[in-house]
């Protein structure tokens, strides 16, 4: 990169820390490190939500997936409103009534301690693991792009997190999110607009889009079902709503953003904002990777986007194999890119016939393209068997790096900084406030005071941020990053949901029954995931939700009959 770039990433990350700072100073409780002073408003909720949730995965795995895929991915989305009124109206209520720091606290009220700690394990296993992977998915193609050590890559994508949270606990968090998440938002509409202006003269937005509809890139809705499919609109609607359910109204690392809100009016505020902002979002996302297939065709495309492989390549024996695709490829470029001229001038004459022979050819086009990628990709498997071949991940940063003007590079890759500082914030809050609060505190080492407990949260959360450094560096991590979360949610987040939905709506059962129904419920899952099908993971969900409640109710009433 260009030194102006160093300097406008630099000076736009050291803003985002001293603004974290100066917002959360006075931190001296250990209430206030772990739940902030609960005073935030609406929209600060609302950005601390989202920026949560947005993780680096989004801004670089995703507009890969829509130049590989479309606009379909957005269907996953589908479900938050939903999930975002019920928990809005039915749960947000009764963890304000209750005025607790975690969600799991409300669980011993309920229940019995044993359940707050088993639902507690539940989460630090999850969001520990989906945590490293927040680190692990930046920091594998920042290492790759700019060179670097990957254990020096996640050392300086945590180290700064780490100190400011440390620092400034829950408020810190959310306050630089608020921030954050002005720079994300400013930097994909900024992103947007540059990728369209690079495109040739006389190709505009509707061109464009046309061009990419041709495709099939611009179809966001999909009707068929099938439980081998990620991605539909029933498996969004009614699988992922399940999902965000637990997501949200389960997961600490969102329950506390929530919980600080200087009232049940504002909290409730920000979780609806969050509910019909996000798929708006996820389509500006995900138009951003439309739009950079657009440019492509125009522009001529490596065949493999990850380089950095690619010279790696050139000492193997498979090197003169991907040459020779490399060749099959710009001869088809230019066969593209003749089709491409004839389909705007027939656009722009309004010419069906024409354009109806443009559109076949480049659909016949299309499919050669991505025959010829994935043969690249197998290629580049067999030669590197070791190192990741996907290149995904690998499209939009190459754009950034390659396309982009000086000044403008620095200012993306702040965002991608900016979405995973949000994220590792909130995740490591969140795992702090449950490790003390839900097993520290009440299990293990009680009755201290609360400067203890306040000196305690801070070194949880070095520990955790630490934890994840070394996971993310040295445990062997999904390859395919934008699904890997949701995968790892799915395995966890329907038994979670399933043990709340219990407390909330099945007032009868008592903590023996939901323990068990919930370990069984846990197993089945996880026998689902591992040896049927991980593809109908969203499915899991509800599954393991249904399960742990009824389950529940069985053994309430036969083993566990009038028994607490």
């Amino acid at each position: 990169m260009h030194y102006i770039d160093w300097i406008v990433l630099t000076f736009t990350l050291a803003l985002v820390i001293f603004y974290g700072m100066y917002k959360s100073r006075n931190q001296g409780s250990s209430e206030n490190f772990l739940a902030g002073n609960r005073d935030l408003p609406w929209w600060t909720i609302g950005l601390s939500i989202m920026a949560t949730q947005a993780s680096a995965i989004t801004f670089l795995s995703t507009p890969g997936q829509a130049y590989a895929d479309g606009m379909q991915f957005a269907q996953f989305y589908f479900g938050m409103p939903i999930a975002m009124i019920i928990l809005a109206y039915v749960v947000l209520p009764i963890y304000y009534k209750l005025r607790v720091t975690t969600a799991y606290e409300y669980l011993e009220q309920r229940f019995d301690v044993r359940m707050r700690t088993f639902t507690a394990i539940l989460f630090l296993i999850l969001r520990g693991i989906s945590a490293a992977i927040s680190i692990y998915a930046p920091g594998i193609i920042l290492s790759t792009v700019f060179g670097w050590n990957l254990a020096f890559t996640n050392f300086f994508l945590a180290a700064f997190v780490i100190i400011y949270t440390t620092f400034g606990g829950n408020a810190a968090v959310s306050r630089t999110q608020e921030l954050q998440m002005t720079i994300m938002l400013g930097g994909l509409i900024l992103a947007f607009f540059l990728v369209l202006y690079q495109l040739p003269e006389g190709v505009g937005l509707p061109e464009a889009w046309q061009i990419a509809g041709i495709t099939g890139k611009t179809q966001v809705v999909d009707w068929s079902f099938s439980w081998h499919d990620r991605y539909n609109v029933w498996s969004g609607v009614l699988g992922a709503t399940f999902l965000f359910l637990s997501y949200f109204g389960t997961d600490q690392s969102q329950v506390g953003r929530y919980l600080s809100g200087k009232s049940l009016r504002e909290s409730r505020f920000g979780l609806l904002f969050n509910g019909f902002v996000k798929i708006p979002m996820q389509l500006l996302v995900l138009s951003v990777g439309v739009m950079v297939f657009v440019f492509y065709q125009f522009n001529q495309p490596p065949l493999y986007f990850n380089q950095a492989n690619r010279i790696k390549i050139e000492k193997t024996p498979q090197n003169a194999q991907l040459v020779q695709l490399e060749a099959r490829a710009d001869t088809l470029f230019q066969f593209k890119k003749n089709t491409l001229t004839q389909l705007t001038e027939a656009l722009h004459q309004s010419d069906p016939g024409q354009i109806a022979a443009a559109r076949t050819q480049l659909q016949q086009i299309d499919q050669q393209s991505v025959q010829l990628h994935d043969q690249a990709v197998a290629v580049a498997k067999e030669a590197l068997p070791l190192l990741d071949s996907k290149d995904k991940d690998y499209i939009f940063i190459g754009f950034i790096m390659n396309h982009l003007p000086v000044g403008l590079i620095g200012l993306m890759f702040a965002m991608i900084f900016c979405a995973s500082w949000s994220t590792k914030a909130s995740e490591l809050n969140s795992l702090a406030a449950t490790s003390i609060n839900d097993i520290y505190r009440r299990s293990l080492v009680k009755d201290r005071d609360d400067t203890h407990y306040f000196r305690a949260s801070r070194l949880a959360t070095v520990f955790w941020g630490i934890f994840i450094m070394i996971f993310a560096t040295y445990v062997k991590l999904p390859d395919n990053l934008i699904q890997a979360v949701n995968m790892i949610g799915s395995i966890f987040y329907g038994t979670m949901l399933g043990i709340f939905f219990t407390a909330f709506f099945l007032k009868t059962v008592r903590g023996k029954a939901v323990f068990w129904a919930a370990l069984v419920s846990q197993g089945v899952v996880l026998y689902m995931f591992f040896w049927v099908d991980k593809d109908a993971y969203l499915w899991y969900n509800p599954l393991g939700c249904g399960l742990v409640m009824g389950l529940s109710l069985i053994l309430q009433y036969t083993v566990f009959f009038n028994k607490k």
